[in-house]
């Protein structure tokens, strides 16, 4: 019997030892593993250098760039620049996203550059010319909302003053991940400076071009600035032409007259959350196309754009409002435009479900603007 049992011993040990020796199969038709970003070589050694969902978060999985870094500090150079802008102090609703970039780059864990060719266009943006980077976010202050915008506003002047990877076209563009919609003011504050005054494509749910003096309630010049009044500022500072356009708007106004007449006086035309019924995507693809026509272009996306079913995770949710499909079909039949800059702004990832529904749509909008800014490469003026 203990010879018996001696013998099951020595057999139990040996099948764990041999167990511990996995062979794999050769692998045919795999040209990089799934999950893996680096060369595979069967018979040496594992490349683990650049395994998806490991090290520190980025867009996409894109290179991280220390954009900000100080004079005299080498920086690589960048083509298009992600850039987080944690900043929801000047919402009227719920507050939380400060968090919408690093919810956004959650998102978009599972996208990455050598593995994202369009099903519908057969390109993949990544890999054209542009060299894409994520330099992180905006050290924002969240205890004083002008000394927040201001180091936004300087944030976005040093991305945008650096030259570019690419020499011919050599002022980068910025896509910025909000933060809550008064984080557009400062992009455009910086993009005038290199592009001169554009036309503003608004996809949102509200007008946002309220006079401070109604959404702030003349309180003070600080409570004025908020993400219901950006477009009204940016109005007033000359930086967006009279041909820009709002698109999915359909929440309510203050103001039977006053509100729709004051929008039109800040040079916005709107197409309205229900047009879409009659119109088709297509009919609200050609309608922007014709507002902007022969106009540089910024895109701002306000997540709630889009109904609550699609994305609940927003400030001030809005019911009845379009579907990620529908948006997304939109963004990329803007082929052609000169978009030089664009931002998906209040995205609040503590309101998201389990399945981060908004965080992965935010994501997919980026990549679409992304597109869109490959597609056509933009001139500026860099400045001295």
């Amino acid at each position: 019997m203990y010879e018996m049992l001696s013998s099951l011993s020595a057999l139990c040990l040996f099948s764990v030892a041999a167990a511990r020796e996995i062979t794999f199969p050769p692998v045919f038709g795999v040209q990089v593993p799934f999950g893996s970003t680096g060369e595979h070589d069967i018979d040496g050694e594992l490349d683990v250098s650049g395994a998806w969902y490991s090290g520190l978060m980025t867009y996409a999985n894109l290179p991280y760039v220390h954009c900000l870094a100080s004079d005299g500090e080498n920086v690589e150079k960048y083509d298009i620049a992600i850039v987080g802008a944690p900043f929801d102090t000047g919402v009227t609703a719920r507050p939380g996203a400060r968090f919408g970039p690093s919810g956004i780059r959650t998102g978009a864990r599972r996208i990455a550059p050598q593995f994202s060719w369009n099903m519908y266009t057969g390109r993949n943006s990544f890999l054209e010319w542009a060299k894409i980077v994520d330099c992180g976010d905006a050290p924002l202050t969240f205890l004083d909302n002008t000394v927040a915008l201001n180091q936004l506003t300087k944030t976005h002047k040093v991305i945008s003053g650096r030259e570019a990877n690419d020499t011919e076209y050599e002022v980068p563009r910025i896509i910025t991940l909000g933060g809550d919609h008064t984080t557009t003011l400062p992009a455009l504050r910086s993009t005038y400076d290199h592009f001169g005054p554009v036309s503003v494509i608004h996809f949102d749910s509200h007008l946002d071009t309220w006079d401070p003096e109604v959404l702030g309630g003349g309180l003070s010049h600080y409570a004025g600035v908020n993400h219901g009044t950006f477009l009204h500022i940016a109005h007033e500072e000359g930086l967006v032409l009279n041909s820009s356009i709002h698109a999915g708007i359909r929440a309510p106004v203050a103001n039977k007259k006053y509100d729709l007449r004051h929008d039109k006086a800040c040079g916005f035309s709107i197409i309205k959350a229900r047009d879409l019924d009659r119109k088709g995507t297509q009919g609200v693809i050609e309608r922007l196309k014709e507002r902007t026509s022969g106009t540089k272009v910024y895109i701002s996306v306000d997540i709630d754009v889009l109904d609550p079913a699609y994305a609940p995770a927003t400030g001030t949710a809005e019911v009845g409002g379009w579907t990620t499909r529908e948006l997304l079909t939109i963004l990329d039949g803007l082929t052609g435009m000169e978009v030089i800059g664009a931002d998906v702004v209040e995205v609040a990832p503590i309101y998201d479900n389990r399945g981060e529904t908004t965080q992965l749509a935010a994501a997919e909008v980026v990549h679409s603007l992304i597109s869109l800014m490959v597609e056509t490469p933009v001139k500026g003026k860099l400045l001295a």
